[in-house]
């Protein structure tokens, strides 16, 4: 954290209230503070700041240091601290913390504000924008909205700085630039202007126009060597937690990822690999240890959650839960892609810096062909489909281990069913009852079963036949999109 002292110091030489500076004495109205909240994040992005700022304690004309008698803990709003009553009452893309500071003997308080990300900050649905030094509704001044709206198109959250004003050796202790390199499969450099060449043209560090360095999101989520050093992406390390049972009752394993993604990746797959019940092969003279599931899909999913979130979802981070008889993967956001078309659709992701670099570093399959991938390996261990949940902000993969037919869920069958059908199609294929047969480890003498769950697929508007007048036993199944 900055230093506060000299922060608020800064601030009150300015000669007025800005459009992202607020002072304040003693009032403590919640209602004015949401607004102004979301008043001063969208202000930041629209003038080009990182962040905005709100102080009590200060003469709002004079810029006189007054103190305040403001408690942030004993302020109650509807039987809420007000720190909790203001993130239920604006957008879930507000980002900000309040800090106490002494100056002088006298008590201050200072709010920091991040800058809107995505859509305008809101409170209670209602956007506001700062004219000066006063608090206006977004809406009555449509062109400075849509001049908004532009700057957050172009405002990604991975270009967005997460530390500033570096001298060149700053970058080096804070990022390990170890595994771009070996995964790149080019030699390490052997100066730091070397390194300073790939890194830049990548946009993981930037120069400034003072000569200094700032390292970017995109920098610091991959490459951070401990990722606390950077607050705007300290809390979307990445989360396991292991359970006795497949409730959530106890818990055996906890671990919370301290580095970068692309610095820890490899070590968290190992890990979790540790943590996953497995047997021992014996193949000729080669004895095997086998995962119960397939780390090549789990490896995927768990990428996917990493590279598809949403990093304007604030307080929120990509998590795994290890059960006993499935595995989940959440991060925030939900896809961008109708999920039953993420085999066949072209790919789109909201952090395309982040995914362009990840597949490039092989820390994940190729663009489009992830899912895939996902879904042949869990065929291939003859596993349910994975199964995918969507919240109002958040994306949950499952994937269950093995289970007898008997046991899976009807709607669980009918994904699996549905899932064949597109890998079958996109690989130039159709589905059969002996392949769907086959891929759900059912005996000839049960294809019974199979063609049940054909036709409730087919009714269920998931496959259609390929040629409805081919006779039953030539009979096979495309994706009803095909």
């Amino acid at each position: 954290m900055q230093n506060l002292e000299l922060l608020i110091k800064e601030l009150i030489k300015l000669p007025n209230e800005t459009e992202c500076v607020e002072f304040k004495h003693n009032n403590l109205d919640p209602e004015m503070i949401a607004s102004d909240i979301s008043a001063l994040a969208n202000s930041a992005t629209y003038r080009g700041k990182n962040q905005a700022y709100m102080v009590w304690g200060i003469h709002n004309e004079t810029h006189e240091i007054l103190g305040t008698n403001y408690n942030r803990f004993s302020k109650i709003v509807k039987n809420q601290e007000i720190g909790s009553w203001l993130k239920n009452t604006v957008s879930k893309n507000a980002d900000f913390d309040f800090y106490d500071v002494e100056i002088d003997a006298k008590k201050l308080v200072i709010l920091i504000i991040q800058k809107a990300i995505g859509q305008p900050v809101t409170s209670k649905k209602e956007a506001y924008i700062r004219i000066g030094s006063y608090t206006k509704p977004l809406k009555d001044y449509p062109s400075m909205e849509a001049q908004l709206w532009d700057k957050l198109r172009l405002n990604n959250f991975e270009k967005i700085e997460a530390k500033s004003d570096l001298q060149k050796s700053d970058i080096f202790q804070y990022l390990d630039f170890g595994c771009y390199f070996d995964l790149e499969n080019i030699p390490v450099p052997t100066n730091q202007d070397g390194i300073l060449h790939y890194i830049l043209e990548d946009d993981i560090v930037r120069k400034q126009d003072n000569g200094l360095y700032s390292i970017t999101n995109l920098g610091a989520i991959l490459f951070a060597k401990r990722i606390n050093d950077f607050p705007s992406v300290a809390r979307k390390a990445i989360r396991v937690v292991q359970y006795e049972d497949d409730t959530k009752l106890k818990i055996l394993k906890e671990y919370n990822g301290t580095k970068g993604y692309a610095v820890g990746f490899e070590g968290l797959m190992g890990f979790l690999e540790a943590l996953l019940p497995s047997e021992e092969v014996i193949t000729e003279t080669v004895r095997k240890t086998i995962t119960k599931y397939p780390m090549i899909a789990l490896r995927e999913i768990i990428a996917n959650a990493l590279i598809h979130q949403d990093f304007t979802i604030p307080g929120s981070s990509p998590l795994v839960e290890i059960f006993q008889s499935r595995i989940e993967v959440t991060n925030p956001g939900i896809p961008l892609v109708d999920i039953n078309r993420f085999i066949d659709n072209p790919p789109k992701s909201r952090n395309e810096a982040l995914s362009s670099l990840m597949r490039r570093l092989k820390m994940c399959e190729e663009l489009g062909s992830g899912w895939d991938r996902i879904v042949i390996e869990c065929e291939l261990k003859q596993l349910p489909a994975p199964k995918i949940v969507l919240y109002e902000e958040n994306t949950k993969i499952i994937m269950f281990s093995e289970m007898p037919y008997a046991h899976i869920p009807h709607e669980e069958k009918l994904w699996s069913c549905y899932l064949h059908a597109c890998i079958k199609y996109v690989m130039g294929e159709r589905m059969t009852n002996l392949s769907l047969r086959s891929r759900m480890h059912i005996e000839e003498k049960n294809k019974a079963a199979i063609s049940r769950l054909i036709s409730e697929a087919i009714k269920e508007n998931l496959i259609k036949p390929f040629d409805k007048d081919t006779a039953p036993r030539y009979m096979s199944y495309i994706p009803v999109w095909a």
